[in-house]
């Protein structure tokens, strides 16, 4: 996997946790909600770059 994309979708995945931790901090469902779709989507991109690379070796 790229050293770059695989940091860039770590860190989306990251930005999702504190959303989401911040989101319940204070009572927002609205930032809670956007967090676990960002970690999802961050989760998502990761896993299907790791199947892109199993697939070239």
């Amino acid at each position: 996997m790229a050293v770059g994309k695989k940091a860039k979708n770590a860190a989306k995945t990251t930005k999702g946790k504190v959303k989401e931790s911040t989101g319940k901090a204070v009572g927002n469902e609205s930032l809670e909600m956007k967090g676990r779709a960002e970690q999802v989507a961050g989760d998502a991109k990761q896993t299907g770059r790791k199947a892109k690379d199993t697939l070239k070796h």
